[in-house]
């Protein structure tokens, strides 16, 4: 493109034309010119960085960034923080969302530093930082603008720290709690007192009892409120939610063992405008007393109630009353056959995910009823159905156009034939066929040369097919970003050669796989350089030079699984010094490599390590210095 065609272009006609991409065409535009790489650099509002050393000039190049992700930024610490703080280029004030998941190594300093500077924050993501407590809450407090904060399995944070928050940050109305152990019913209380505006609360996995649920009842303009395997509340609790929370349109008591359908009564009759009821696997039956009070639940679109005992007069009922469902778990449900579930097609039109694992009863009548009633199906997990055979796949492949989940896993009844009818779906982004014995290559060769929109494919312990069907598929799957061969004992080299075309790859697991070696492993590394996460548990004939091969090319890897192994102490310490950008990684039961070996090895990488795995006699034989420095970085070791 000319310079005198570019000067007639005004910045804001390319700022215009700059929103329309997405973001692959984005990448190509900046390096078209100058020009263009400069309207990028203003334009862009979200940035995810994955090195640390180019954090400042990162910021500084994109002034005009509301989203900062530096989830996967290893080598975060407070130093750094405090450096970009000195730094008066720098610009953070327009800065609107901060996520620092598994930033173990921020602690209060980086965090009262990074809430001074980023004036403008509200939405902050503190999840899996373990080493979170009341010393880090108190820090972010300073943070009087926070409107969304994320803190899940957030080990250390206690009431004490939740205090801290909820009065400096009263103006928050997003929160989620998920497996934070020491937060109680003194917390919780304190934060619906001192947060009015929470539109959404997760305390999902907390010991907290009846008295919380009391003190959540008060949130006037409360809208979700998950409560996944809380084992301290019953009905008595639940039944506070019937006359408060007016607002409540969301509800998720999973796994809640101590609920029953009576609680859940009471929230329906509170609640008439309640859109998404989730209570699976924690109450027994669905009684007719329950299915008379939910037909005043003319909005409701999402239904699990996993686990329960379904008859088929109940989801007849069930269907006639919620036909704007259009997500329905019911999944290890005793009791749901075909006439139940042919009911429910007709009835419900709408369905977009249905959850059918382990019903063992269904068969391609019902499979066939879903696929012509419900067009729009976008998800359908059909895990351990082993009365589904190709007839119910061609159903699907005729009707189901728009799927884009299909779960096979465990399904003994699907074979070649299936496999060719459902390669019809040709929008499928995401296919489980785990332990499906009864499929080749001919099968496999279907899915690769039709569903190339396909982004994850597990093949778990699927025996039947060999490189053949392998190259089928990095033929045709160019975009297939998450493959799982664990188990599969027909892989070889030559498949590996294969899967080193798959360029997208990010998420590979192998383990188990025996007839792989260096020579394999290599061509996957030069091949597939975008890994993130690698499983080679017991991998036991990569040799060194497979290992060195990783450690020259897959520079992005971030978690990998190295149990049973055959590295040495060479090659780990290589694998360990150069992949700068590991953050969890399992070295169990490596034989060949000593305790020198371990300790050279995890001294290049602690700075940047978040989970370790080792076998428990090396506590006592690495150095309590190292330890010390691992334990300092925010890493979490797991002795087996």
């Amino acid at each position: 493109m000319s310079h005198s065609i570019l000067s007639a272009l005004s910045e804001d006609l390319l700022v215009r034309v700059y929103g329309f991409l997405d973001p692959p065409c984005r990448k190509t535009w900046r390096l078209v010119s100058r020009e263009f790489h400069r309207v990028d650099s203003l334009s862009r509002t979200s940035i995810r960085i994955l090195r640390v050393e180019f954090l400042p000039a990162l910021l500084f190049k994109h002034p005009n960034l509301s989203s900062l992700d530096l989830s996967v930024c290893p080598k975060l610490d407070d130093d750094v923080v405090l450096r970009i703080a000195l730094d008066g280029a720098v610009s953070t004030s327009r800065l609107k969302s901060l996520n620092l998941s598994r930033a173990t190594a921020v602690r209060a300093r980086g965090l009262e530093t990074l809430a001074r500077l980023c004036r403008a924050l509200e939405r902050v993501d503190v999840s899996h930082c373990w080493a979170f407590g009341d010393r880090e809450a108190a820090a972010l407090s300073v943070a009087a603008g926070l409107r969304e904060l994320k803190m899940d399995k957030c080990l250390s944070l206690s009431d004490v720290g939740l205090a801290r928050i909820v009065v400096g940050c009263s103006k928050l109305n997003k929160i989620s709690l998920k497996w934070c152990m020491e937060i109680s019913d003194l917390g919780i209380d304190l934060l619906c007192k001192k947060c009015k505006d929470l539109k959404s609360l997760d305390v999902s996995y907390l010991k907290i009892t009846n008295e919380s649920v009391r003190s959540i009842a008060l949130l006037p303009k409360l809208e979700v409120l998950e409560m996944v395997s809380c084992p301290l509340i019953d009905d008595a609790g639940l039944q506070y939610l019937e006359n408060g929370s007016p607002s409540l349109k969301e509800i998720d008591v999973t796994r809640c063992d101590r609920v029953s359908s009576s609680s859940l009564i009471s929230i329906v009759k509170g609640h008439p405008d309640l859109q998404h009821l989730k209570a699976s696997h924690c109450i027994s039956e669905i009684s007719l007393s329950f299915l008379h009070n939910i037909k005043a639940l003319k909005h409701l679109k999402t239904l699990w109630i996993d686990g329960a005992r379904v008859s088929d007069s109940s989801l007849l009922t069930l269907s006639a009353s919620c036909r704007a469902l259009t997500e329905l778990g019911v999944s290890r449900c005793v009791g749901v056959t075909d006439i139940g579930m042919m009911g429910l097609a007709r009835n419900c039109s709408n369905l977009k995910a249905l959850n059918l694992a382990c019903c063992g009863f269904v068969t391609d009548a019902a499979i066939s009823a879903v696929a012509q009633s419900c067009l729009n199906l976008e998800s359908l997990q059909l895990e351990s159905c082993h009365l589904i055979t190709e007839k119910g796949l061609q159903s699907l492949g005729c009707y189901s156009k728009r799927l884009q989940e299909l779960d096979l896993t465990d399904c003994d009844g699907v074979n070649d034939r299936g496999l060719e009818y459902i390669s019809k779906c040709s929008n499928l982004l995401r296919l489980k066929l785990g332990l499906c014995a009864n499929i080749s290559d001919k099968g496999i060769f279907h899915i690769g040369s039709k569903c190339s929109k396909l982004l994850e494919l597990d093949l778990y312990r699927c025996a039947g097919f060999g490189d053949d069907g392998l190259a089928a598929i990095s033929r045709g799957c160019k975009s297939l970003n998450r493959l799982i061969l664990s188990y599969w004992g027909e892989l070889t080299d030559t498949g590996a050669e294969k899967i080193r075309q798959l360029e997208q790859l990010t998420h590979l697991e192998l383990r188990g796989i025996k007839n792989i070696t260096g020579t394999g492993l290599a061509a996957i590394a030069r091949g597939c350089k975008k890994l993130a996460y690698l499983d080679l548990k017991q991998c036991e004939n990569i040799d060194d030079s497979g290992f060195w091969a990783l450690a020259y090319f897959s520079r992005n890897l971030r978690q990998i699984n190295l149990c049973n192994c055959s590295v040495s102490d060479t090659a780990l310490c290589m694998l360990m010094s150069n992949l700068s950008r590991v953050q969890d990684v399992d070295l169990v039961h490596l034989n060949r490599v000593t305790v020198e070996g371990f300790e050279f090895a995890l001294r290049a990488c602690c700075n940047r390590l978040k989970k370790l795995k080792l076998l428990a006699p090396l506590r006592f034989l690495l150095s309590s210095e190292l330890l010390e420095v691992l334990h300092a970085r925010g890493c979490r070791i797991r002795w087996d």
